[in-house]
């Protein structure tokens, strides 16, 4: 077989050759002919020419055919480098000697350029048996697989995977703090090397390989975006989804807007194996301590103090933990210490009923009704609190415990109470067409004050509602239930 190996032919194995001496029927013919007879007559050699089992044509001599095989080479030459390349199967020739001349050159040289062609010793990567992709030898091979491996770990965390597995089986030291030990790195599928004879159109480098083995592909194809183009109607046209369509496209967000004219990438990648590793890790993680609330009878309602501040504990946990293609797959606690015990936060609540101090929660002041004007600039004033309006009767009711600090008419407030509930809340009730109660009355949340009406500056039948915290005037909307 003829080798062709860095721009030089190699008789790397001699070509097989079948020698016949004659066929059946020219052996018949010299039978027959005299010895004398035979000396005078002219007899002219020939070759019979197989490629692959198959017959390919007859020339006048051998020459023919290794003048084209060496040319079929040296095409090769310029555009692939350092390859052991071969022709695949031998050429074969059958000698015959015979009276008149069948070779055909020309005939034969046509059929032999358009059947023999030149392959290259390659390694290939076989993916759970099948052969995905060709490189030059099982080095680049292994590189290929080494360089997928280095997406998701270090060189140094490699290193000491192989270590461990090419010494004597060992218990493994505790973890330190914060450490991390890579257990496996591997694919999801059976990868394997093989050795094949290829045409050198199929060998790729070792990048192309890479990406050919994490994508699917190595052409990705563009789509130019259209007048009215959205994101999510260009994922789903292409048959991506959303968040597989941003993955493609690291520079675009979900509130991205396409331009006219944007390329973006659409294919649908489908990778031939993912990197599955298992590591373990050590971490040091915080305790969070609990919130307990505790009553006291002895402490008015509505009224709370920290009777211990909360303090996180800490722990050292060991996790198992397994991902594929950088997303954890599994977490598991394989073993915690506890390094400090949390402190909970404890809180007292006060429960003792007094009835004229508030219990901080305002409840609605009317029967129904709804806000017909909320707080802030209006009718260019600033207006100081909300309006209820079109209530189910006109019953004002207090919003919370408390004493009554105010009761009569003011301005355009109209007739107004005031209701301080002891624990810096002050309500205003203003507009009331009657007033139900005096000062220094004591109230309770609920409890009926007045009744809705429309005196002082008011556009019609409706509570004016404000709400006041140590003094500084507040939004209502924020207390009320």
């Amino acid at each position: 077989m003829l080798f062709f190996n860095k721009g030089k032919f190699v008789n790397k194995q001699s070509l097989k050759t079948t020698v016949m001496t004659a066929f059946a029927a020219t052996a018949l013919i010299f039978s027959s002919v005299s010895a004398t007879a035979a000396e005078s007559i002219k007899l002219t050699t020939v070759y019979h020419v197989y490629h692959n089992q198959q017959y390919i044509g007859t020339v006048s001599n051998k020459e023919v055919v290794e003048k084209i095989v060496e040319e079929k080479a040296v095409q090769f030459q310029e555009s692939i480098q350092d390859l052991n390349l071969e022709f695949g199967p031998d050429i074969e020739y059958i000698k015959e000697q015979v009276f008149h001349s069948t070779a055909n050159d020309t005939k034969t040289i046509q059929n032999l350029e358009s059947s023999i062609q030149l392959q290259a010793e390659a390694s290939s990567i076989v993916i759970d048996g099948q052969p995905i992709v060709f490189l030059e030898n099982q080095e680049a091979a292994e590189d290929v697989i080494n360089q997928l491996k280095l997406k998701f770990v270090t060189q140094e965390q490699l290193d000491a995977l192989e270590a461990r597995k090419s010494a004597p089986a060992a218990e493994l030291p505790p973890l330190n703090e914060n450490e991390t030990r890579i257990l496996d790195v591997k694919a999801s599928k059976n990868v394997s090397f093989d050795s094949e004879k290829v045409t050198p159109d199929k060998i790729m480098s070792a990048e192309e390989a890479v990406t050919f083995l994490q994508k699917g592909t190595l052409e990705e194809k563009k789509y130019v975006a259209q007048p009215g183009d959205v994101l999510g109607m260009i994922a789903n046209n292409h048959g991506l989804t959303l968040a597989d369509f941003l993955a493609l496209n690291p520079d675009l967000t979900e509130d991205s807007v396409i331009n006219i004219g944007e390329e973006v990438n659409v294919t649908a990648l489908n990778p031939y194996f993912e990197i599955i590793v298992e590591k373990e890790e050590n971490r040091r993680e915080q305790i969070p301590f609990a919130n307990q609330v505790v009553e006291d009878a002895n402490i008015p309602k509505g009224e709370t103090k920290v009777q211990q501040e909360g303090k996180n504990g800490e722990r050292s946990v060991n996790y198992r933990i397994s991902t594929q293609n950088g997303a954890t797959i599994s977490s598991v606690v394989t073993s915690e210490m506890v390094l400090t015990e949390p402190v909970p936060h404890i809180v007292v609540k006060g429960t003792k009923e007094i009835p004229s101090r508030g219990t901080g929660n305002l409840a609605w002041p009317t029967v129904g009704g709804y806000i017909s004007s909320e707080q802030g600039q209006r009718w260019g004033r600033f207006h100081k609190g909300i309006d209820i309006a079109r209530p189910s009767n006109r019953t004002i009711k207090a919003a919370d415990n408390g004493k009554v600090v105010s009761a009569g008419y003011d301005g355009g407030y109209g007739n107004k109470i005031v209701i301080d509930h002891q624990n810096g809340l002050r309500t205003v009730y203003a507009h009331l067409d009657s007033i139900g109660v005096s000062v220094g009355q004591t109230v309770s949340q609920g409890s009926a004050i007045g009744v809705m009406g429309s005196t002082g500056n008011s556009t019609g039948v409706h509570l004016h509602f404000e709400v006041y915290k140590n003094g500084a005037l507040q939004n209502p909307s924020n207390y009320l239930k």
